[in-house]
C-alpha cells in the first residue's frame, strides 16, 4: 500500500466555484492534491463492486476507475464525470460488502445523470444571481445615502449586501438535494437490474440518522446539500422492500475479501489504539490477523511483522497479498534482497497489478547488485504500461538507467517522475536534458518533446 498525493485541475476548479457562491469571492487558491491510498488488493474489490453498477448505469465503457482517499469520514463523491472516490473511512465502517456498493450505487447515479456538469451550470447561474443580488443591494445602500440615511437602509447594508449570496447559496443547495435524490433513486434502479439488494444503502442511511440526530434538529433544512438522513430512508425504503432482490445477501467469497480490504485499510491508516479496539487480542479471525501484521510492521518489531506475514501466508499460500506484505516489510526494514522471493511469488500470483510489480522493481534496485538491473528495468517497464502516472516508478526507472550508464533514458525516467509529481518545470528541464542525450526521433526522444511540449500547450 502507497499514499500520494492525486491532482486533478478539473476537480480543484469545481471546488473553488461552489466556494465562490457562497463567499461571492472572485477567485480562490488551487487546493492541493487529495491523499490518495494506492492498493491493488483494495482497489480490484472496488472496481469488481463498480463495474456492474457502471454496466447498469452504461457509464465507463471498458474503464472502471475508482480512487481510494485517505481520509476517515464517511464519504465517496464524483469528482471529475469519470471516477468515484471513496474515503477510506467509508470503507472501514461499511460492515457488509453491500453497504458499500449502495453508496458507489449512488455515486454512479451522479456519473450516469451528469449531475457534475450540471452543477457547474448552476454554479454559473447560482454566481449570476449573486452579483445581481449584490448589484441591487449596492443600489438600494447608494439610495439610502442619497436621502440621508433616514429610510433606515444604511443601518440594514450589510443585510441587504450579502442578500444576493445568500438567496444564490440557497437556489444552489436545493438544487444539489435534487440531484442527491435522484442519484438515490438511480442507486436502486441500478442494484435492481444487477440482482443486488438495496437494504444496505437504507441501512447506511438510518446509521447515518442515528450518528447526525442532534446536528439535524439544528440545522436549517434549507442550507445543506443533501437530504437529511431521515428524509432519505423514508424516500428510499419503501423502494428497496418492494424489490424481490431485498433479501439478497452478499456470497461469502465477497464478504471475505471485504472483510481483509477493512482491516489491511485500517492497519494502515489507523492509530495503534484504534486498530487494537477494532481487532481486539481474543480476535483471532484472518482479517484480524491481517490487520495485527500490519500494526507490528507500523508501530512494533518489524521481525515479527514479517514473522505474522508468514502465519497469513500458511493460511493463505496462493493469496498475492499476503506475499506482497512480507516483501513490503522487508524492503521497508532495508532487507531489499530477503524482499525478492515474496514479492516474484506475488507477482506471479497477481501478474496483472502494476503497483505489486513497482515494488519488486523498487527491491531490485535497492539491492544494490548490478546483476539484476536489467530484471528490474524490465519489471519496471511492465509495471508502468499498467500504471503510467505512477511517479515512484520511474523514479526506480531513473536509478536503474542512471547505474547502467544510460544517461538519456535515467533523465527521461526522471523527467517523468517529475512531471507525475506535479513539478512541470523540472520535468521540462529534464527532458530537454534527455533529448541531449537520445537519438533523434527515437521514441524516447519523442517522449521527452511531448513533455517539454506540454509546458507550453499549458501556457497558451
Amino acid at each position: 500500500m502507497t499514499f500520494r498525493p492525486f491532482r486533478s485541475r478539473f476537480a480543484a476548479s469545481a471546488l473553488a466555484a461552489l466556494v465562490a457562491v457562497s463567499t461571492a469571492a472572485p477567485a480562490l487558491a488551487q487546493p492541493r492534491g487529495l491523499p490518495i491510498v494506492r492498493d491493488t488488493e483494495i482497489e480490484n474489490l472496488l472496481r469488481d463492486y463498480a463495474r456492474p453498477l457502471f454496466r447498469a448505469a452504461g457509464v465507463g465503457g471498458s474503464q472502471t476507475n475508482v480512487v481510494i482517499i485517505n481520509d476517515r469520514g464517511f464519504n465517496a463523491f464524483v469528482a471529475n464525470g469519470r471516477r468515484i472516490f471513496v474515503n477510506a473511512g467509508a470503507i472501514m465502517d461499511s460492515r457488509t460488502p453491500n453497504e458499500l456498493i449502495g453508496v458507489m450505487a449512488h455515486e454512479t447515479g451522479h456519473i450516469a445523470g451528469g449531475h457534475l456538469a450540471r452543477l457547474r451550470e448552476a454554479v454559473e447561474r447560482a454566481q449570476i444571481i449573486a452579483v445581481i443580488g449584490m448589484l441591487a443591494g449596492a443600489g438600494a445602500v447608494a439610495a439610502g445615502a442619497a436621502t440621508g440615511g433616514r429610510s433606515g437602509i444604511g443601518e440594514a447594508a450589510p443585510g441587504v449586501l450579502m442578500g444576493g449570496p445568500h438567496i444564490a447559496m440557497r437556489s444552489l443547495l436545493s438544487y444539489q438535494r435534487g440531484e442527491e435524490a435522484a442519484a438515490d433513486r438511480a442507486a436502486i434502479n441500478y442494484l435492481n437490474s444487477t440482482g443486488q439488494s438495496a437494504k444496505g444503502m437504507v441501512e447506511t442511511f438510518r446509521r447515518l440518522q442515528d450518528q447526525t440526530m442532534f446536528a439535524a434538529r439544528q440545522a436549517d433544512p434549507y442550507m445543506i446539500s443533501h437530504p437529511m438522513p431521515a428524509d432519505r430512508v423514508a424516500n428510499i425504503e419503501p423502494l428497496a422492500k418492494a424489490s424481490p432482490h431485498y433479501n439478497a445477501t452478499d456470497p461469502a467469497d465477497r464478504v471475505a475479501r471485504h472483510d481483509l480490504a477493512r482491516a489491511k485499510l485500517a492497519g494502515f491508516v489507523e492509530r495503534t489504539d484504534a486498530i487494537t479496539r477494532r481487532y481486539p487480542p481474543s480476535d483471532t479471525s484472518l482479517p484480524a490477523r491481517y490487520a495485527r501484521t500490519i500494526q507490528m510492521f507500523r508501530f512494533g518489531d518489524r521481525n515479527r511483522a514479517a514473522a505474522l506475514a508468514d502465519d497469513l501466508i500458511r493460511s493463505q499460500p496462493n493469496n498475492p497479498y499476503f506475499h506482497e506484505i512480507k516483501g513490503q516489510i522487508l524492503l521497508e526494514t532495508g532487507l531489499p534482497g530477503q524482499a525478492l522471493p515474496p514479492l516474484r511469488r506475488a507477482v506471479s500470483l497477481a501478474p496483472n497489478s502494476g503497483l505489486i510489480r513497482i515494488m519488486l522493481g523498487h527491491a531490485l534496485v535497492a539491492t544494490g547488485n548490478n546483476a539484476v538491473l536489467d530484471e528490474a528495468i524490465r519489471e519496471l517497464r511492465l509495471a508502468l504500461q499498467r500504471e503510467p502516472e505512477a511517479a515512484d516508478g520511474y523514479r526506480q526507472l531513473a536509478i536503474a538507467y542512471g547505474r547502467k550508464g544510460d544517461r538519456g533514458q535515467a533523465d527521461l525516467a526522471a523527467a517523468q517522475t517529475s512531471l507525475y509529481e506535479g513539478d512541470l518545470g523540472a520535468a521540462r528541464g529534464l527532458a530537454r536534458r534527455a533529448q541531449a542525450s537520445l537519438p533523434a526521433g527515437s521514441p524516447g526522444w519523442l517522449r521527452a518533446e511531448d513533455i517539454v511540449a506540454q509546458r507550453r500547450n499549458q501556457q497558451n
